[in-house]
């Protein structure tokens, strides 16, 4: 059994839509916190939120598969972040080079580890669109649009979305998006 969008229209859509939200920036949170007890030398209990954070990640997950968050048929988010996570290299590592500039070497030296991570997303995504070739093109959609901020395609009329439909990778609300020609 399927546990999509089960919560959608029902007494618990906006109790699913605030704890996935909790629990997201829960997720920031403990990351943070280990991130923090590094920096002070707290080793010993890093690990402790690092696990809480991951933990917090999951709930997210589910929350957010209770409302329908993102697309069932997830293959064309797996195509729209392989783009997006393949630029985001280039991006990630121009905001390390502004920083390195600016004399903030040590953030800089880590922003170029987190710009190495998002090409490797992209190699992943590009991976699993390989492992399923039937799903790495997509469908002739009559009609796609484009988020201007990320470049997510979304495929079909956007207009048939509900009015709270937002960009599932960069969260822009439906009205941003351009019919693409």
């Amino acid at each position: 059994m399927s546990i999509f969008n089960i919560a959608k229209g029902t007494e618990f859509e906006d109790l699913a839509r605030n704890m996935m939200q909790a629990e997201a920036n829960g997720t920031m949170m403990y990351y943070a916190l280990a991130r923090l007890a590094k920096e002070q030398g707290y080793d010993d209990i890093a690990p402790i939120f690092i696990e809480a954070a991951n933990q917090e990640a999951v709930h997210a997950g589910f929350y957010a598969t209770l409302i329908g968050k993102y697309p069932q048929n997830f293959w064309s988010l797996v195509r729209a972040l392989e783009k997006a996570e393949t630029c985001g290299e280039a991006k990630i590592q121009a905001i390390a080079d502004k920083m390195r500039a600016a004399g903030l070497s040590e953030a800089a030296d880590e922003m170029e580890v987190f710009a190495r991570q998002e090409g490797h997303h992209g190699v992943m995504m590009r991976e699993i669109l390989d492992k399923y070739p039937q799903f790495a093109e997509p469908a002739k959609a009559k009609k796609t649009y484009i988020c201007p901020v990320c470049g997510y395609e979304h495929e079909g009329d956007i207009n048939e979305e509900p009015d709270d439909y937002v960009c599932p990778i960069c969260g822009q609300p439906k009205s941003v998006f351009k019919e693409k020609k």
